[in-house]
């Protein structure tokens, strides 16, 4: 029974070390790039709409290169959360800078979303004879680039050139408070004719990982697609580029995003609007380049009249009330977008994980730190389990009071391994002990304890949060190792308190868990090992508390029948 126990717990252990491992293997795998040549974007032709989105429109032509005669430029618009760069070619968003995150490597510097060192922009444009696109160069109107302190908006204006009798221009506007913006575009029809045509919603980014992820803490970074009837689905760099990649290309509802750790960009058009999702590679570039977008019809614009139409962007951190409330629909202050909350990564444990991080959120809201609601947290869950912990405890203090009765089997009867065991279950069962009770609480700590790994590793509001002293960021691991130090010096402690196991072999490997967890947690966000830390601190005090009346009352018990 007793090798029945430590297989029990080198089970769990290599379980835990797989999942770790598994992590690690998906981020090794990722396509290999390579940086392209400096001054070589990619430049892919605008999407053709099928034949069944509503009324097909004539794809665009590929526009032409701009001429020495037109003047690119790139506008910086800067709000109370961000500053976004718009080129002219296209009024591509080709940056933006956020206020309150830091870069992953560089915390001097502010995290950019959208950058050239990735090849990752936001576009738009029409589909249509010699409608604007992202190739076309924009002219942008005089205005204010910044938001005013007594402003809740800022627009940007980019006027696209006279084709036919028609004019479209684009405008952006930046609202205060808000990572979503609303990209509109505006037709003039002066010509003869009834336009009918498509806009297309693209994200252009390239397979690269973001900097300074660890393979140790990688999470899904690539396209995703939500549509009401096939769910949310994450497709992978990898299928994209092997020219397979899964998803539901057509509904009336749903949105399409790119997705990486803590941030996302996703395009939001209205329920009910006919749409067709689209993602491919696009070629003649030095690396991958995946445009992942989405097609909707643009309402017929009458010779003489005019028309507005506008898709929101949202690109900012996954801050999960913020993405709650633009799931909620409009009548509640969002905008529709069932499911964007699902872009926070909390694997494959999200039914536990999620739950525990409203929880830490709710704690987090009354103590102000996050370092201090993970404690409290911790708290919480062994309150929670403070009843299959006891009767666990209890059962490996029955055992360490039979050890020595153990050892005397073992002495009287090494030669029969059979026999053995027959007198050692007789013993457990007269003693009414369960040699695997022990087994317990680590049996239930294991999903728990995955569950606020993902919880923390998905979770932007732990980036950059900062505990006490020398912990600056619980996202990051201890710069100084403190914490993982004393949680294997609290494993060692609770080895001592379990029960030692007959057969030398398995005590030794018991003795080398500690350090085996030890060399994992090295690595690990500083809120995961302060999580563990806690709940070490807290089984001793219950598992010693527990020992000592149990041995206590066993002594007694000896000292009567004496």
């Amino acid at each position: 029974m007793d090798t029945q126990r430590l297989r029990l717990i080198l089970l769990l252990v290599f379980t835990f070390s797989l999942v770790m491992l598994w992590d690690a293997w998906q981020k090794y795998n990722q396509p290999k790039v390579v940086s392209p040549p400096a001054g070589s974007p990619v430049q892919a032709a605008a999407p053709t709409p099928s034949t069944n989105l509503h009324t097909a429109a004539p794809a665009a032509p590929d526009a032409k290169s701009p001429s020495t005669s037109e003047k690119l430029e790139t506008i910086a618009v800067k709000t109370d959360l961000f500053t976004a760069w718009v080129a002219t070619q296209g009024g591509d968003i080709v940056r933006m800078e956020f206020e309150n995150f830091q870069d992953n490597v560089d915390k001097a510097k502010r995290f950019a979303l959208f950058d050239n060192k990735h090849r990752y922009v936001a576009q738009s444009g029409l589909i249509g004879d010699q409608l604007p696109n992202h190739k076309t160069v924009f002219i942008a109107t005089a205005g204010n680039r910044e938001l005013a302190a007594d402003s809740q908006t800022v627009q940007l204006r980019l006027e696209g050139p006279l084709i036919n009798g028609v004019k479209v221009s684009k405008l952006y506007t930046f609202t205060r408070g808000s990572y979503l913006i609303d990209v509109m575009h505006e037709i003039d029809n002066h010509g003869d004719k009834v336009l009918s045509a498509h806009a297309y919603y693209q994200l252009q980014r390239d397979s690269k990982a973001p900097e300074g992820e660890s393979s140790m803490l990688s999470t899904f970074t690539g396209p995703a697609v939500y549509t009401d009837k096939e769910r949310y689905q994450k497709v992978t760099f990898d299928d994209i580029v092997k020219g397979n990649p899964k998803f539901a290309n057509k509904a009336d509802d749903g949105w399409i995003a790119m997705v990486q750790h803590y941030f996302v960009s996703a395009w939001l058009p209205e329920p009910g609007l006919s749409r067709e999702y689209y993602i491919r590679k696009l070629e003649g570039g030095a690396e991958p380049v995946i445009s992942a977008g989405v097609i909707v019809p643009v309402p017929a614009v009458s010779p003489g009249s005019k028309t507005v139409f506008s898709v929101p962007l949202f690109a900012g951190p996954q801050i999960q009330s913020t993405l709650d409330k633009l799931a909620k629909a409009k009548s509640d202050g969002g905008v529709g977008a069932e499911g964007l909350p699902l872009v926070v990564d909390y694997g494959w444990l999200t039914v536990i994980a999620a739950p525990i991080f409203w929880c830490l959120g709710a704690i987090h809201s009354v103590v102000g730190n996050w370092g201090w609601a993970i404690v409290l947290l911790t708290v919480a869950i062994k309150l929670l389990f403070f009843p299959l912990s006891a009767a666990s405890y209890k059962s490996m203090a029955k055992m360490r009071t039979v050890t020595p009765r153990l050892m005397e089997l073992k002495e009287r009867y090494g030669d029969d391994r059979q026999k053995l065991n027959a007198e050692m279950m007789s013993l457990y069962k007269r003693e009414k002990i369960n040699p695997l009770g022990g087994c317990l609480p680590i049996a239930v700590q294991i999903p728990v304890f995955l569950a606020l790994y993902w919880a923390l590793l998905g979770a932007v509001e732990i980036r950059d949060a900062p505990w006490v002293l020398w912990i600056k960021d619980l996202s990051a691991a201890d710069p100084y190792y403190v914490l993982p130090v004393i949680m294997v010096v609290t494993m060692l402690i609770q080895t001592k308190l379990n029960p030692t196991p007959p057969d030398p072999i398995q005590a030794k490997v018991m003795m080398m868990m500690p350090f085996i967890f030890g060399a994992m947690f090295f690595f690990f966000p500083a809120g995961l090992v302060l999580y563990w830390v806690v709940n070490n601190i807290l089984s001793i005090a219950q598992q010693w508390q527990i020992t000592r009346m149990i041995e206590g009352g066993g002594k007694a018990a000896n000292d009567s029948k004496a």
